[in-house]
């Protein structure tokens, strides 16, 4: 696959911050000085092979120069030498400073060589750390990070990842066709997904690619998203993209009627189930929200989100033992979700165990601050904030 943005890696290996060295013996120092001039020099001068050499002897000197592992790494990163680039940069993960920019550099080497899931373990780790870096760090990071949740079938969170960079990025190729596999639930790298597949991915791309726009082009994403579903209209998962698109504008008749449409086609699509079940709680509609929600725990008894409506549709009706019994297991099967402990709360509440509902509120609060992937990097580090006190 064709690297994104090819410049962004090298325009944050040359303005990398200097670090602080370390003091040195005072027997070692004049060498390790040299040393360090040398290296920097060759790579102001691009002598990328010369720079590589001066910094692994210098790093060899003194192994807490932080400075020089990080060009070190960033040098064999550029010249995609990613298994030697992952080994100077995890000797930056000791540095509070530097830990977190390391995490993506470590992400994208392991992704390189094919370690994907010890690449969506570095990325974690990353986002967790604050996903540091320049802004063009950010965006490549962002961009791997969301291709290897869409292969895991984290769709959303893959969605959620790419429309936080569409509107620095625009209409990228790479970006598009991301989009699309992670809007039609194809667990592939863009490498890998069939080729017949291209035009429907691409077309789907192209309508997420367009709502994630900061003015939200909806008309242009409706335009895409007719055409997806002319063209492959028989095929599962269009039909729920397109009522996805339709609950971002929304639409909700057109996106009930579509989800309807997509379970004719999936009658065990266990996500179009859960979303129906929602819009009829919302309409008050509890019998067919609880029916629904039954249909997807039959289709699928471990998925959290159908565990979680059923618990929130027996809480509308008052059975509140069934919802808190619905809504324990939502919390086992997928523990790091706040909206869960907050019915949970409301459940426990109701039921007049005062202590454990204040105990859930309270992870709610700890889950809903937490520094976990469902969080664009922008709002992470604050810079939503800052614009709008410009």
């Amino acid at each position: 696959m064709p690297s994104l943005l090819p410049t962004f890696l090298l325009a944050f290996t040359l303005t990398a911050p200097v670090f602080s060295l370390a003091s040195p013996a005072p027997l070692a120092a004049s060498r390790f000085e040299k040393l360090a001039a040398q290296a920097d020099a060759a790579r102001a001068e691009d002598r990328v092979a010369d720079a590589i050499r001066l910094y692994r002897e210098g790093t060899q000197l003194r192994p807490a120069w932080s400075d020089g592992w990080w060009y070190l790494g960033s040098l064999l990163y550029d010249q995609d030498r990613f298994s030697e680039a992952d080994t100077a940069f995890r000797h930056l993960l000791s540095s509070p400073a530097h830990r977190s920019p390391a995490y993506a550099f470590l992400g994208l080497c392991e992704y390189e060589t094919g370690n994907y899931g010890d690449a969506l373990t570095q990325f974690r780790a990353w986002a967790n750390a604050g996903w540091t870096g320049t802004a063009d760090l950010r965006d490549v990071a962002v961009f791997h990070f969301a291709l290897l949740l869409t292969r895991e079938g984290r769709f959303v969170e893959s969605l959620y990842l790419l429309a936080s960079a569409a509107p620095r990025l625009g209409d990228l190729p790479e970006l598009s066709e991301a989009m699309g596999l992670a809007s039609l639930r194809m667990r592939y790298l863009p490498a890998d997904f069939p080729p017949e597949q291209r035009e429907a991915i691409w077309l789907a791309g192209e309508a997420a690619l367009y709502a994630a726009q900061t003015h939200q082009e909806f008309d242009r994403a409706d335009e895409f998203a007719a055409r997806l579903e002319s063209r492959y209209g028989a095929q599962p998962g269009v039909h729920s993209f397109r009522a996805t698109l339709y609950g971002f504008e929304l639409k909700r008749t057109e996106a009930e009627r579509e989800f309807r449409a997509e379970l004719e086609i999936s009658p065990n699509d266990v996500s179009s189930m859960v979303a129906l079940a929602l819009i009829d709680l919302e309409k008050s509609e509890l019998v067919e929200a609880e029916g629904l929600a039954k249909r997807a725990l039959d289709a699928d008894a471990k998925d959290a989100e159908a565990h979680h409506i059923l618990g929130r549709v027996l809480l509308a009706k008052g059975d509140l033992n069934a919802s808190l019994s619905e809504l324990e297991t939502a919390k086992q099967l997928a523990p790091g979700n706040p909206a869960v402990r907050s019915h949970l709360a409301m459940v426990l509440s109701k039921l007049g165990r005062t202590q454990d509902a204040k105990a859930e509120s309270a992870n709610f609060v700890v889950l809903k601050n937490k520094q976990d992937v469902m969080a664009s990097p922008e709002e992470k580090l604050g810079e939503k904030t800052r614009e709008k006190a410009r």
